[in-house]
C-alpha cells in the first residue's frame, strides 16, 4: 500500500492572550474549514490539509500537515496573516521549524484587461486574460487583486521569515482586494470579476476606482483562489446583498441540473438585479433598501431567519453579507443544531465601516 505524502512544518506563536487568538481563529476558520475546540485546542481540517494550534503557559504551538508542499506554503501563509490581523497594534512574536526560504509565491498568476462593461448602474465587470485558468475552474471562488501603481513596472510580493506575504512599499506599493471570480471561461483563457460600485458619495472605493477606470492591456495578478468553494447540496438556499451577488450568480452558473436553489438578495433597487443563469431551480426573492421603510437595516437578516427555519436539515444554507448579520444568521443555524458541512455563512463587509 502506498503512503499518502505528508508534508509538515512547526511553529510557535506569542500572543497577548492565547485564548482570546483561539477564539478568533475558530469564529475565523469556520466559514472555510471543520473546526473543533476543546479550552486549549484548536484543530482546522479542510482538503489543504490540517492545521492544530494549542494553548501552552502563553505561547500557541503551531503544527501543519499538508498533502502537498504548496498547499503547506499556502497553509503556513494563511495562519501567519490571520495572526497578525487579530493581533492588531498588540505585539506578537512568530517563528517556524524549520525554516524555508520560499522566494516565489507559488499561487500568483499575473493577467491582463481584455475589457470591462457595466452590468448593472453599480455593479461593472472586468475581464482579464490569464496564461492558465485551471486552478480558478471550480472549487474554491475567492481571490487577492494586486494592482501594480499606473505607470510602473509591477514588482509583485514574495514571502517574508515569518510566513506573511512581504508586500511592495513606496512607489511600487500595490492596490490589494479580496473579490469572488464571477466567471471562468476556460476556452477563451479569460476570468470575469464584478466589482461593486458604491453608490454613497465620499466612501474610499479604490476596488471600484480601478474597475472604473480599467484599460485593456493593463496589468494586473491575482493571488489564489482560496475560500468560499462551491456548495454540494440537492436544495440550498443563498443568502445575500449586493456584495454577495458574484457569487451567487456563480453558484447558480454552475450547480448541477436538478438542484432545488432559494435566493434571497437584497440590492438597491430594481435596476440592480442580474438575470441568474442555471442548470439547477432557481425562485428569487429580490429585495430593494429604496422600498425599505425609513430605509431601515435588518430586512435581510428576517428574511433569511424566516427561510432557515422553513428549510430541513439537507438543505445547504450559503449567506454571505453585513458582519453582525452574518454572526445572527449562525446563532440561528447554531441554535437548530444544522450540520456544519452544509453551511458556508462568511461577512463580507461591515456596518460601521460602511
Amino acid at each position: 500500500m502506498n503512503s499518502i505524502p505528508s508534508f509538515k512544518l512547526s511553529g510557535t506563536a506569542i500572543p497577548v492572550s492565547t485564548d482570546h487568538m483561539l477564539d478568533e481563529i475558530c469564529e475565523h476558520f469556520v466559514e472555510h474549514a471543520d473546526v473543533e475546540r476543546n479550552s486549549h485546542l484548536a484543530v482546522l481540517r479542510s482538503k489543504a490539509g490540517i492545521v492544530r494550534i494549542r494553548a501552552d503557559n502563553g505561547t500557541l504551538l503551531i503544527e501543519l500537515d499538508c498533502p502537498t508542499l504548496e498547499a503547506l506554503q499556502a497553509a503556513r501563509t494563511d495562519i501567519a496573516e490571520h495572526l497578525f490581523y487579530f493581533a492588531g497594534e498588540e505585539p506578537l512574536e512568530l517563528n517556524w521549524t524549520p525554516l524555508q526560504s520560499l522566494p516565489a509565491l507559488p499561487n500568483l498568476h499575473e493577467i491582463t484587461v481584455v475589457s470591462a462593461v457595466d452590468v448593472t448602474p453599480h455593479m461593472r465587470r472586468v475581464i482579464f486574460s490569464c496564461a492558465d485558468v485551471t486552478p480558478f475552474a471550480g472549487g474554491e471562488m475567492h481571490v487577492r487583486l494586486l494592482v501594480p501603481p499606473k505607470g510602473r513596472l509591477p514588482v509583485w510580493p514574495g514571502f517574508r521569515e515569518d510566513g506573511r506575504i512581504a508586500w511592495p512599499e513606496g512607489d511600487d506599493a500595490l492596490l490589494v482586494r479580496v473579490y469572488t471570480i464571477r466567471t471562468v471561461d476556460i476556452e477563451r483563457g479569460e476570468i470575469w470579476i464584478d466589482f461593486l460600485q458604491h453608490p454613497m458619495p465620499g466612501i474610499s472605493t479604490p476596488g471600484a476606482d480601478f474597475a472604473r477606470n480599467a484599460r485593456t492591456g493593463e496589468r494586473a495578478a491575482l493571488l489564489g483562489p482560496g475560500g468560499g468553494g462551491l456548495p454540494s447540496a440537492q436544495s440550498i438556499i443563498l443568502i445575500g446583498d449586493e456584495s454577495a451577488l458574484p457569487a451567487i450568480a456563480r453558484i447558480a452558473a454552475e450547480v448541477p441540473a436538478g438542484t432545488q436553489m432559494r435566493a434571497i438578495i437584497e440590492v438597491e433597487d430594481k435596476a440592480e438585479e442580474q438575470p441568474l443563469p442555471t442548470n439547477g431551480e432557481l425562485k428569487v426573492r429580490w429585495l430593494h433598501r429604496c422600498d425599505y421603510p425609513d430605509r431601515q437595516d435588518r430586512i435581510l437578516l428576517s428574511q433569511a431567519k424566516a427561510a432557515i427555519a422553513s428549510s430541513d436539515a439537507e438543505t445547504f444554507v450559503w449567506a454571505a453579507c453585513e458582519k453582525d448579520d452574518v454572526r445572527a444568521i449562525r446563532a440561528v443555524l447554531k441554535g437548530r443544531r444544522h450540520d456544519n458541512k452544509k453551511i458556508y455563512v462568511a461577512w463580507y463587509w461591515e456596518r460601521s465601516l460602511k
